[in-house]
This record gives structure tokens, sequence and C-alpha cells, in this order.
């Protein structure tokens, strides 16, 4: 079934057209990333679909139910951002269910809640700690969790590991499968990382110039690169990762 649907949308900034006229679905349950360079028009969708900025043409549904112009708290998406957002005054669990205490109006269910999804995020040992204590992997987990604990329909991840380093991102990726599969929510990834977007998705949504230049599984769009441009940014890029690894270890791959 079709979770959100995007139709014919374009957004222009001082006679700059950052997205031109694109048109794509998200299952519901799907794990979609929208894979780009900087530039090609991926965050600006983001903040479309979220609802922080207008667009200057087309239309959003979600289910049966058009919310191009609706408030971003009524639209059920949660978001993480790559910069945490967390409150440096607040301890992990209060990070959490504070969001969470203002919908439910009960703070004990609130916190209850809060801590079996921090449970899963592996943070129960860091219940008391404040951000300022954790690293940054565990810090995004704070994050992740206090957007799951809202039940979202929809979660956006804007480049939400750019910012941790290589053991981090392995780790991270398992656990947001692990989620996926267990809440069974939308989710839609921005990166500019091939091998996050191939690793993490469902289908990949390879960007450049503010248009869509292949939307499909990753297996597909790997081995069937559309166009010249997917063939050097994602088939080119893979190929070359693995052969430097070989190369590196001696190992055929």
């Amino acid at each position: 079934m079709v979770n959100l649907k995007v139709e014919n949308l374009s957004k222009t900034f001082d006679k700059k057209t950052v997205l031109n006229n694109i048109s794509f679905e998200v299952m519901d349950g799907e794990f979609l990333s929208i894979l780009g360079p900087s530039g090609c028009g991926k965050t600006t969708l983001l903040k479309i679909l979220i609802g922080i900025e207008a667009p200057t043409s087309g239309e959003i549904m979600k289910g049966n139910k058009k919310i191009t112009n609706l408030d971003p708290s009524k639209r059920k998406m949660g978001i993480v951002f790559q910069n945490y957002a967390l409150f440096p005054n607040m301890t992990v669990l209060k990070n959490v269910s504070y969001a969470l205490q203002l919908k439910l109006k009960n703070k004990k269910h609130a916190e209850t809640e809060s801590i079996k999804i921090l449970k899963m995020m592996n943070m129960e040992e860091h219940l008391n700690k404040y951000p300022s204590e954790l690293s940054g992997g565990q810090m995004q987990r704070v994050a992740i969790a206090r957007t799951l604990a809202l039940n979202p329909d929809i979660i956006l991840f804007d480049e939400p590991m750019s910012a941790l380093d290589a053991d981090n991102r392995l780790v991270l990726r398992k656990e947001l499968k692990k989620i996926q599969k267990e809440f069974h929510t939308t989710m839609i990834y921005i990166t500019h990382d091939q091998e996050e977007a191939f690793s993490l998705s469902d289908r990949v949504m390879v960007m450049h110039d503010g248009n869509i230049e292949q939307l499909d599984k990753p297996n597909t769009i790997f081995n069937h690169p559309k166009n010249e441009y997917v063939k050097q940014f994602v088939t080119k890029h893979l190929v070359e990762k693995v052969r430097s690894i070989e190369k590196c270890t001696g190992i055929d791959l």
C-alpha cells in the first residue's frame, strides 16, 4: 500500500530550480534512501516532506490525505537530524520522554514507554546521563529513540550517520534495520553515501541537480544503471571501493 505520494513537486529559490517537477511513491513499511551529492536537492525535499519548507508547485499525499500545506505537527512524521538536536540540560530519559509526556499527558506512562524504546537502542545503562557525557553514536541512538517513542507513520533521516566513525555507523545500520522490521515503520533516509544507501534500503532514489535519475531496488540500480550519471556516481564508486578492499586485504570479494 502507498504511504506517501509526491506528484510534480518543484522548488525554486531566487530563480534557481532546486527540485524539478519530481514524482515518486513510498510504500508502507518501506526503507527508501534518497542518494545524491551536496546540492542535488535531497535536503530541500526532506524539508518539504516534513513541512518546514513549502514547495513552489506540486502535491504531497499521505494515504488518501493531501498534506502539502498541512502543519508539520499534524503530519505524523518524525525526523532525526544529523546534529542530534538533544536538550543539553535533560538526561537521556527526559530527552526521550519529554515530547511523549506532552502527547500522553501521563509522566509515568511516558517514562515507561521511553525506557522500553531506549532498551531497544541499547541505552538502558545511560538513562540518567546528560548528552555531554555521551559519544556521538550514543547521542544519535537517543535522537532515534525520541522519534520512535512518538510512533510516527514515517521517519525522515537527515544524514544521521555522517558525523559518526565507521564502527558506530555499522552498528547503527544494523539497529535501524532491526527497528524497521520490528515497528514496520516507513523510513526515508537522506544520504550522500552510496554504500550506506545500498546496505540499508529496500529501494534507492538517485538524485542529481533536482531530478530523479533512477528509483529502483539496489541490485537493479547496480546491475542496470539507467544512465551514465548513475553508472559513474553509483556503480563505478562501489566497484572501486570493493577493488580497493581486495587490494589492501588480498581477499577476493
